[in-house]
């Protein structure tokens, strides 16, 4: 159960997703932990 997680459903660029992949595999941060990070950086920058 996702208790402070909401599932959403979204596509993107293919290239991104394989590097997306590529880093957390390396790095061992599962790609929802990554995909937060990006988006916290982008509403930072936007704001």
């Amino acid at each position: 159960m996702l208790v402070h997680r909401v599932r959403i459903s979204n596509s993107i660029d293919k290239e991104l997703y394989e590097k997306l992949k590529k880093l957390s595999e390396e790095t061992k941060v599962p790609m929802s932990k990554l995909l937060d990070e990006a988006i916290e950086d982008l509403l930072k920058k936007r704001k």
